[in-house]
């Protein structure tokens, strides 16, 4: 098990059921990250503030530090040697990642326009391509925006993990990882998915960023 994960149950024991789920999760996300995929978040409310936090480890360095390759230093000093290094010194190592939560002005009218229920799923649509993984985030597992982008996931064959509460809901049929914390009120759901994400991101960073890479 990774010391990530390890930490993790250890702060919350009620978790190990889950550990064979969070390990396939990262799993599933390193397979597509190594193929030159990427990962697209959805959620609401506070799940929604959930995938903005997940973007925000994943694109950036969050435990360890993520230089840039000395061949993208060289490209970089195209523009100057000095300007070059201060480019290269800034930018981080980035495992990408789209919050699907993040745009207004497509969200509102798409719902307006067209289906409230459909603004995740449309830009699954847009976004989505073949081994990208979508990672939706309800603690019902019934959230409908949530459960049409991962319709429209699979049928794009995107890889699908889900993030929900004990009865999984809707979810668990279309989610090919589905990690389901033992706990059924929303507040204590969502406290723990923080420190699932987290481990993840911290197994994700150390596999593409650890030491060698």
């Amino acid at each position: 098990m990774h010391a990530a994960l390890e930490t993790c149950i250890a702060k919350y024991p009620e978790l190990s059921e889950c550990v064979p789920d969070i390990e396939r999760a990262f799993e599933t996300m390193r397979d597509s990250y190594s193929a030159g995929g990427k990962v697209l978040l959805a959620g609401n409310g506070g799940s929604a503030s959930d995938c903005e936090h997940i973007v925000g480890e994943l694109m950036k360095g969050f435990m360890s530090r993520r230089p840039v390759h000395d061949s993208m230093r060289r490209k970089l000093r195209q523009f100057g040697d000095a300007e070059g290094d201060y480019l290269a010194d800034r930018l981080q190592g980035a495992l990408p990642a789209i919050s699907l939560v993040s745009h207004t002005a497509l969200a509102t009218a798409y719902a307006n326009d067209v289906a409230a229920d459909m603004v995740f799923a449309q830009q699954v649509f847009g976004y989505g391509k073949p081994g990208d993984v979508l990672i939706g985030l309800s603690t019902s597992g019934n959230s409908a925006n949530v459960v049409r982008a991962l319709q429209v996931a699979r049928a794009q064959d995107l890889r699908t993990i889900g993030l929900t509460g004990r009865g999984g809901g809707a979810m668990k049929e279309l989610c090919d990882v589905t990690i389901r914390v033992p706990y059924d009120v929303t507040p204590d759901i969502q406290e723990r998915h923080l420190p699932i994400y987290h481990a993840l991101c911290i197994m994700l960073e150390d596999a593409f960023f650890g030491n060698g890479k």
